[in-house]
């Protein structure tokens, strides 16, 4: 008597609900990924051991690069118009309203508020193109700090607090330059901001 084979069927996989889920992991992606702001200068920061983070949000960036120049940033769109506007008020400076949406959304900068008009002006290849030479910081003309405490006044008005302050120095940066911004940060009594390092590993005992 012949014996009888079971009747086998081919194993299936359905591909489905994977491709679903890569496609919804790419789409989560492409929503919430925040690319870095094109920072104006390249400053290499030096490590730290510090696990301190600096907050996403309302942040004055004060850069410091390794030629001793200064350069202004501020994360929060908004408050830069009215911040634009202080600033050129106080210098006689005035900007169109191109200029001034330009400066919203432009991440950092580093020249004198009289040159700023001409600078947001240029697009955005052009501006990659110029040496900036900083902003004055000095006791004859100190643009920097009117910068700051315009800004912290137009967070104040915008959001109701100041804008936390953070300094970013070059690990090869001029240290009396970065000792000057600090002073005249604690001048307008202006003591709470932060240092921006590399997270470096902690050493390990015993290694």
């Amino acid at each position: 008597m012949p014996k009888v084979k079971p009747h086998r069927t081919s194993p299936s996989l359905d591909m489905t609900p994977m491709v679903d889920l890569a496609f919804l992991l790419v789409t989560f992606f492409m929503l919430t990924t925040k690319f870095a702001p094109e920072e104006a200068v390249v400053v290499d920061t030096p490590s730290s051991t510090s696990e301190i983070r600096l907050p996403e949000s309302h942040v004055i960036t004060i850069s410091v690069d390794k030629d001793k120049r200064v350069f202004f940033g501020m994360d929060d769109a908004k408050p830069k118009l009215d911040l634009l506007t202080r600033v050129g008020a106080k210098y006689g400076v005035s900007f169109t309203a191109a200029q001034a949406k330009t400066f919203s959304n432009l991440s950092s900068f580093g020249v004198p508020v009289q040159q700023l008009p001409d600078f947001l002006s240029r697009d955005n290849e052009q501006r990659k193109a110029i040496k900036q030479p900083g902003i004055p910081a000095d006791s004859l003309n100190n643009q920097f700090i009117d910068w700051v405490v315009e800004a912290q006044a137009a967070s104040r008005k915008e959001f109701g607090k100041p804008a936390f302050v953070a300094i970013k120095g070059d690990g090869n940066a001029d240290v009396p330059t970065v000792k000057k911004v600090i002073k005249l940060l604690q001048d307008k009594n202006i003591n709470r901001f932060n240092l921006i390092t590399d997270l470096e590993s902690k050493p390990v005992a015993g290694k």
